[in-house]
């Protein structure tokens, strides 16, 4: 049976309050990591939380985090097929980390694509220097065939991950980024709502120190990506 105007405006809404809904909880998450961080406490919190400010001396143009994240130790399956340890295969590399799925309309392609752009205008060594991985937040659809032929278009070096979702719900949580279950709408599509931060991990500790929130111009990884390659402190 054909969608009427109606279903399809209610389905709509639905999709656009569960991503208000987690970018909000999401914010509030990675605000208040960093905040009970800067209090020195894990459980003193008693006001709303506040993102930390980019310091005013960095080189950066993305925000330098308050709390620098351990990498996750985290498992997955990589676009050959084969396993795929995060943390020991990225180990003193610069990494920005991503999640997402190849189905999404809009903030995926483009954060991807705008990288990508950046990416290429660095020198040969310095793009060796970097690792650009993107998480499947949709594993059931996003197989390795899916994942390798969706990345290619945006870097055909960058590492795409697949696999447990709990394990990957699990792993951006403790980032501060929080995914939902994927929901298979009326027409058939999937929406997999999720956390739209990139996280540039430093090879001098393997901790995420800068972030890009979704919306980040490609002018500004242009301009961080040569510092993020050489390592420089945020």
């Amino acid at each position: 049976m054909p969608r009427t105007a109606s279903t399809a405006s209610t389905a709509s809404t639905a999709r656009s309050a569960r991503t208000a809904r987690l970018v909000g909880a999401a914010a509030v998450a990675l605000a208040a990591a960093l905040t009970l961080t800067a209090c020195g406490s894990s459980d003193s919190a008693t006001g709303p939380a506040k993102v930390v400010q980019q310091k005013s001396d960095s080189p950066y143009e993305g925000t330098v985090l308050g709390k620098n994240f351990e990498k996750p130790d985290l498992q997955l399956t990589d676009t050959s097929g084969q396993p795929y340890d995060l943390r020991q295969k990225t180990t003193g590399r610069t990494t920005l980390l991503f999640f997402g799925y190849t189905s999404c309309p809009d903030v995926c392609p483009t954060t991807m694509g705008d990288i990508g752009v950046a990416m290429k205008k660095l020198s040969p060594e310095e793009r060796q220097k970097v690792d650009v991985v993107f998480i499947s937040t949709d594993p059931q659809r996003d197989t390795p065939q899916v994942l390798r032929s969706w990345l290619d278009s945006m870097g055909s070096d960058f590492i795409g991950l697949t696999g447990d979702l709990a394990k990957v719900k699990a792993a951006a949580k403790s980032l501060g980024i929080l995914i939902e279950d994927p929901v298979v709408n009326a027409d058939g599509t999937v929406t997999s709502t999720h956390g739209a931060q990139v996280l540039a991990f430093l090879p001098s500790d393997d901790k995420a120190h800068v972030l890009y929130l979704s919306g980040t111009e490609v002018k500004t990884f242009e301009h961080d990506l040569p510092l993020l390659a050489k390592g420089v402190a945020a």
